[in-house]
């Protein structure tokens, strides 16, 4: 009896040392899409749980979706910079020119139709090429969506003249350049504006995912939903979830384990196949909804490509001006995204 209580009281005195060290550790998360968006129920949630899970529990992250805590999206990088929050999800292309060489990705038909590969593309490449433009932050991982397609209120789109003296809403630069190629004019805002904008004819169309359609209701305000052969797409955006890098470096060794397990070369792969199906479910809804769905032939994609090749010369001469090798990193990328398209 006098054992089997000493037994129960050290059981005890351990759950008390337990709970008083669980969620030792917390974070908040800021991003800014809204509670219901597939970024955060698809992605951020699943991957928050990974890392609390790896940390046995002393790890705590909230989520604050839609800016709750303040500013706008293109203000989420100086945040996490400045250590106001702690860890982010943004688009990079939202504070244009921090980030150049991950642009890399987002050039039009650097990849196609298989953002797994792009995204392990990204992981392969981050230490040798990119990591060096990510100061104060601390990357958990970067990936792409599944490549922008044409949202147009009224307007079918078979080649690129169709798109002369449109105005399109873009998320880059790169996505800039991409519009002036094809003769439209770029108006750049973050994505929780455009429905307003759709709505009320300051763009005619937009330059994003189709993933995109559900948590903004795009197939309101929008007839036509086009794309390339192939599931071929008009470039692409690419994004980060990063910490503070003072937060980051204050952590002891077995709680940044967790970090890293988390987002391991594998969760940055299942991440492109989180962007695939949830650009599927947006087309099909925009086709439920009445949408018309184009999909161009072979040869009317290849007049796009071409006539959107010189983006790629654009952007290769624009970082080379700043010391950057853009012709290397573009074969580099698209030597990964090919050695990596069997892991799909």
């Amino acid at each position: 009896m006098k054992t089997t209580t000493a037994i129960g009281a050290l059981a005890a005195v351990l759950t008390l040392a337990t709970g008083a060290s669980a969620q030792e550790y917390t974070f908040r998360l800021h991003h800014l899409l809204g509670a219901q968006a597939p970024a955060q129920t698809q992605m951020l949630e699943p991957w928050v749980q990974r890392v609390e899970e790896l940390s046995g529990g002393r790890v705590d992250i909230e989520i604050f979706p839609a800016m709750t805590l303040g500013g706008r999206p293109p203000e989420l990088v100086s945040q996490a910079r400045d250590g106001v929050v702690d860890l982010i999800w943004t688009v990079n292309g939202y504070t244009p020119g921090l980030f150049p060489r991950t642009e890399v990705m987002e050039l039009p038909f650097v990849y196609v139709n298989d953002p797994v590969a792009a995204n392990l593309a990204l992981y392969d490449m981050f230490d040798d090429y990119l990591r060096e433009e990510y100061t104060g932050l601390e990357v958990m991982f970067l990936h792409v969506h599944a490549g922008q397609g044409l949202h147009m209120v009224d307007t079918e789109v078979h080649r690129p003249e169709d798109l002369d003296g449109m105005r399109l809403r873009i998320p880059t630069r790169t996505g800039a350049w991409i519009i002036e190629a094809l003769g439209a004019t770029p108006v750049a805002m973050p994505v929780p504006e455009l429905p307003q904008a759709l709505q009320t004819g300051v763009v005619d169309g937009a330059l994003i995912p189709w993933e995109i359609i559900p948590p903004l209701r795009i197939q309101e305000q929008t007839e036509y939903q086009i794309e390339g052969y192939d599931m071929a797409r008009f470039g692409t955006t690419t994004f980060q979830v990063s910490m503070n890098a003072d937060r980051w470096n204050g952590l002891p060794e077995d709680i940044q384990a967790a970090f890293r397990e988390a987002s391991n070369r594998e969760w940055w792969g299942h991440v492109g196949e989180i962007w695939r199906a949830s650009d599927n479910f947006g087309i099909n809804m925009a086709v439920e909804a009445g949408n018309t769905h184009v999909t161009l032939t072979e040869d009317e994609t290849a007049a796009f490509q071409e006539v959107l090749e010189p983006v790629v010369d654009r952007w290769i001469e624009e970082v080379s001006s700043i010391g950057i090798d853009g012709a290397g990193l573009v074969q580099t990328a698209r030597d990964l995204i090919a050695e990596n398209a069997s892991d799909m």
